[in-house]
């Protein structure tokens, strides 16, 4: 469905009389030399915002880009108020970028996507849907729930590659989720104030540091199936950055060991599926 979006129409949502009305949603964008994708897909999440009439704020986290990332979020940003740009100091990797945008967010529920939309955004209620409800404090997409919700299967040594990993972080971390990596991730407010603040991985590796420390803290996580397609433009190299997100998995052991993280909950965290 090819959704547009009109920025009159926008401002009401967010603007009445002389008060901003508070922000329900909060978008966060990690973004590295997206010129080419970015605004297609910027202009895809406000025609779904203006659609669904969300109290929403986009924020968008250059990283250190060197191709227009940041003059395209700027040009949205000045036709669109709910649009806000924030610079890394340098390249400093995704998992600092989604720390960034998170801990600059003012949003009640926060969800995190990637500046492709892998994830299409209309996929977003199925995230905010149990933790709204109050049935848990982070929801997680899933590309491997239901495999025939995959428009574009990745390549199979990438899925290959996949499945190893994920067996590394059961053996290493304890984690068992069927899904750790997909860039599409929700939180409620304690969520974010309980993990952010404590990560230490920086790059590709902070998706299972963000899980351990959810499980550590005892939230409630859920892993919701969502709708995905490979773009065969994805800047993960599965041979260099595996390998480097491999030693970020025993880092994060290491730091537990170590005492790097807080003291954890006395509760454990409850991980539920959800198949529909």
């Amino acid at each position: 469905m090819q959704l547009t979006y009109n920025p009159e129409r926008l401002n009401p949502l967010f603007l009445t009389d002389t008060k901003v009305t508070p922000i329900r949603y909060s978008i966060i964008v990690p973004a590295y030399n997206e010129a080419e994708r970015l605004g297609s897909s910027l202009q895809r999440m406000l025609a779904y915002i203006e659609e669904s009439r969300w109290a929403s704020e986009i924020i968008v986290v250059n990283d250190g880009s060197r191709d227009g990332t940041a003059a395209v979020v700027k040009e949205f940003a000045e036709r669109n108020p709910i649009v806000r740009l924030i610079e890394n100091p340098g390249n400093r990797g995704k998992g600092y970028s989604v720390r960034n945008g998170m801990m600059s967010a003012s949003g009640q529920f926060l969800l995190f996507t990637d500046a492709d939309l892998s994830s299409p955004i209309e996929e977003a209620p199925k995230l905010f849907a149990p933790i709204e409800s109050g049935a848990a404090d982070v929801a997680i997409g899933s590309r491997y729930l239901q495999s025939e919700l995959q428009m574009r299967k990745q390549p199979m040594h990438r899925r290959m590659l996949g499945r190893a990993f994920n067996l590394a972080l059961r053996m290493i971390l304890g984690l068992s989720y069927v899904d750790t990596q997909c860039g599409f991730k929700a939180f409620n407010r304690k969520a974010v104030s309980a993990v952010f603040p404590n990560m230490k991985i920086e790059r590709w590796g902070f998706d299972p540091e963000i899980l351990f420390l959810a499980k550590r803290y005892g939230l409630r996580v859920v892993e919701v199936p969502v709708s995905w397609a490979h773009d065969h433009r994805s800047k993960i190299s599965p041979l260099r950055d595996g390998t480097r997100m491999l030693g970020e998995l025993m880092r994060v052991r290491m730091n537990s060991l170590s005492g790097k993280y807080l003291p954890s909950s006395s509760a454990s965290a409850r991980v539920m599926t959800k198949i529909a």
